[in-house]
């Protein structure tokens, strides 16, 4: 329960405060996160972010920047951003919760459910944190995930990409979330949520498959578990499914243009 709220006014000041109190000290955004189960936050001292800036949408030396502290409701009317992170935020489907989350929120949290994350991956997103250091997202959590997110970089943001959700309604918890981007030299980016920790499918992209074989392909790399969203069988057969359709998309959409 937090029992002591600091704002800072930079972010050297917000750095000096996590240094004073350790882990006994969290970065507060918007609190969707720190205030609900499973993510609700132990800690007694809220550092917030509010007053540091980091809530805007621009572009910086050739990449979409994307500030931590931005509302995923303000993120997804900023006409800057690509049509599949605009669909992604749409798979969060309470505006109170696009009103109060951050997209560094959904970042740090990396919940294994996260909608969000998917097509950040397959976008090739990047982070920078507090010490200025500049690294891929899926790098971020080796690094511990407890460093300062200060913004979200997309380098080649409007590259084809296509996402989507499979659960059994809008509110309900997702089975899968998938996300697959086709670049400019046709390399593929294949990541995935639900049925797994968020994270890239290497062996699919590397594997030149499509249609059923690459279904197949993906049911055999994943092996989740059996819970109120569906059997085992079942979420690997819809998660290889979605994958091979968001493929065919991908080049299809390559084709036309």
């Amino acid at each position: 329960m937090i029992e002591q709220f600091y704002r800072p006014g930079s972010v050297q000041q917000a750095l000096e405060l996590k240094r004073q109190f350790q882990q006994d000290a969290v970065y507060f955004a918007g609190g969707s996160k720190l205030n609900a189960t499973p993510t609700k936050t132990r800690q007694k001292i809220a550092i917030a972010l509010s007053q540091l800036g980091l809530d805007q949408v621009s572009w910086q030396q050739g990449a979409l920047h994307i500030g931590a502290t931005i509302s995923l409701q303000r993120l997804m009317d900023t006409q800057l951003i690509p049509q599949a992170l605009r669909e992604a935020l749409g798979f969060v489907y309470s505006r109170h919760i696009r009103n109060q989350a951050t997209l560094g929120g959904e970042v740090v949290s990396a919940a294994k459910d996260s909608v969000l994350l998917p097509v950040l991956l397959a976008l090739s997103a990047q982070v920078v944190v507090g010490s200025g250091k500049t690294m891929a997202l899926e790098d971020y959590p080796l690094c511990g995930g407890s460093e300062l997110l200060l913004a979200v970089l997309l380098p080649d943001p409007y590259r084809t990409c296509a996402t989507r959700k499979i659960a059994r309604s809008a509110a309900g918890l997702p089975v899968v979330t998938a996300a697959v981007s086709r670049d400019a030299q046709a390399k593929i980016r294949i990541a995935l949520s639900g049925v797994v920790a968020p994270g890239r499918l290497r062996d699919a992209e590397n594997s030149g498959l499509s249609g059923p074989a690459l279904e197949q392909a993906v049911a055999q790399m994943i092996s989740p578990p059996d819970d109120i969203c569906g059997s085992r069988a079942y979420k690997r057969y819809i998660a290889g499914v979605v994958v091979a359709d968001l493929l065919a998309d991908c080049q299809a959409s390559g084709e036309k243009a």
